[in-house]
């Protein structure tokens, strides 16, 4: 038990630096950029929330699992936001190997129990995967409108881009949502700056 203890001990504390990962999209008040826990935590939060919008075959307990998990690997692989220009398979395989070393940490059942939730979340094909990943697309949108445009503007985004970028993905898992949602970005970048 002692051994199975250290285990998952020295995988909390190595998972507190999370909380020192940057994301491009900043916090509600505008004050600072949110860091990657604070992410994970709202998200899980939204599909605790919106559980109701979710398909019928979707877990909101796995989903929620999900998101708690699915940036953890951002300690080894920084954050990639979604509308920076990237090499998408360099950074899966650092993401791959943040996760072997990360969930690696824990008891090699629980290892193995992350490990596949991490690696479900990214194919996004089950309907639980799917209905995460649509989430996790939602917030930053919801944040950088709130605060005026944030990251958006940095990144010089457009609606076609929130449409092709982020639109097909939460569309996909939760169609009522991104309707929603998208009614409100839309003004936006319609507004003359």
């Amino acid at each position: 038990m002692t051994d199975r203890l250290s285990s998952q001990f020295a995988f909390l504390d190595e998972i507190d630096r999370l909380k020192a990962i940057e994301r491009a999209t900043p916090i509600g008040d505008n004050s600072r950029p949110e860091n990657s826990a604070e992410h994970s935590w709202h998200i899980a939060m939204y599909a605790l929330v919106l559980a109701d919008h979710a398909g019928p075959e979707v877990d909101i307990s796995r989903v929620i699992k999900m998101l708690l998990l699915h940036d953890i690997v951002e300690i080894d692989a920084g954050d990639m936001p979604i509308h920076m220009t990237h090499d998408a398979e360099a950074h899966a395989v650092k993401e791959a190997a943040a996760a072997e070393r990360l969930f690696g940490l824990l008891p090699a059942d629980q290892a193995a129990e992350f490990r596949a939730i991490w690696t479900e979340f990214e194919a996004a094909e089950s309907p639980d995967a799917v209905f995460a990943k649509s989430l996790d697309r939602v917030q930053p949108l919801l944040q950088n409108l709130a605060v005026g445009g944030g990251s958006w503007i940095d990144y010089n985004v457009t609606m076609d881009h929130i449409d092709t970028r982020v639109g097909v993905k939460v569309n996909r898992g939760a169609p009522r949502i991104w309707q929603f949602v998208r009614a409100r970005v839309a003004p936006f970048f319609s507004a003359p700056r």
